[in-house]
């Protein structure tokens, strides 16, 4: 069984039927009400609680029993959604309770949904070279990104007392369902407005199957995975994007017209992921 935290959110929603959908015993645990219709077993929990966190993921009756695997992808998602403190107390000790219950039941799968601000969004100051990736220190800029950041170290010494643990985070980029895309060609009217995070997105449904490949995956270890899609929201050329935002950011590699700029080449090459959705189908 693979237990799903955070499964009525945007992306745990599309985990959930990804999984479903690839034969997998699934159940979503959350704090928010089950979305209706999702058709998997579901109970409510508040991971910021270590006692509701280790029986959320060890037994609770028929829906929870003989987990091989977790999602966790509970927390408050985003920069702003509540004040400072909330958000760093709430996302570091769900994350800690969610490690520490899997080390003690011996639950030594678990993919977690770290995030793209770890990279130094909004880059106020501007990134140390493009594509970015995983190979510089994070830098992070607010209380979010701080929870993430060290919920990445975290995992590290987690892994360090027991090397059997696989803890692999997932660095999304910002998370887009398709109904989303409708407003993409608006995004051409200011160059500055998606400079944030280098113009770039992740499809849910691509980001769920980042998720599956990452529970598959048999190696060992603590991993962070940036999470993308192949393009970006332009359709200017990144050259001229580049060009007019970050003029003096060295650029590390070629890359194309449109390519990302949040380097997706270690996830590629380690998890086998493979993006199939872009805005550019649907618009």
């Amino acid at each position: 069984m693979i237990v799903v935290t955070g499964g009525s959110g945007l992306l745990g929603r599309a985990v959930v039927k990804d999984l479903v959908a690839h034969g997998y015993d699934v159940t979503s645990i959350d704090f928010a009400p089950q979305p209706a219709g999702q058709g998997v077993r579901f109970s409510r929990a508040d991971l910021t609680d270590y006692g509701q966190a280790i029986a959320a993921l060890s037994a609770i009756d028929e829906r929870v029993s003989k987990v091989t695997g977790i999602v966790h992808l509970a927390a408050i998602p985003a920069p702003g959604l509540a004040p400072n403190h909330v958000i760093f107390e709430t996302n570091m000790i769900s994350t800690y309770n969610v490690f520490e219950a899997a080390r003690v039941l011996g639950i030594r799968n678990v993919v977690w949904a770290s995030s793209e601000t770890v990279l130094g969004l909004p880059f106020d100051t501007p990134p140390p070279y493009v594509p970015v990736d995983e190979d510089y220190r994070p830098r992070p800029e607010s209380a979010y990104s701080l929870s993430k950041f060290l919920s990445e170290e975290m995992a590290k010494e987690f892994v360090r007392w027991d090397p059997s643990f696989k803890i692999f985070g997932l660095r999304f980029s910002n998370i887009m369902a398709p109904e989303a895309y409708a407003k993409f060609p608006s995004f051409e009217e200011d160059v500055l407005g998606r400079k944030w995070n280098l113009w770039a997105y992740i499809d849910a449904r691509d980001a769920a199957q980042a998720v599956r490949l990452a529970l598959e995956s048999p190696l060992k270890g603590a991993e962070a995975f940036i999470i993308a899609n192949e393009d970006g929201v332009m359709s200017r050329p990144n050259d001229e994007l580049l060009d007019a935002v970050f003029p003096g950011v060295p650029r590390k590699r070629e890359f194309g017209p449109n390519d990302t700029l949040l380097a997706i080449d270690k996830a590629k090459s380690v998890l086998g992921y493979a993006p199939k959705h872009s805005w550019r189908d649907m618009t």
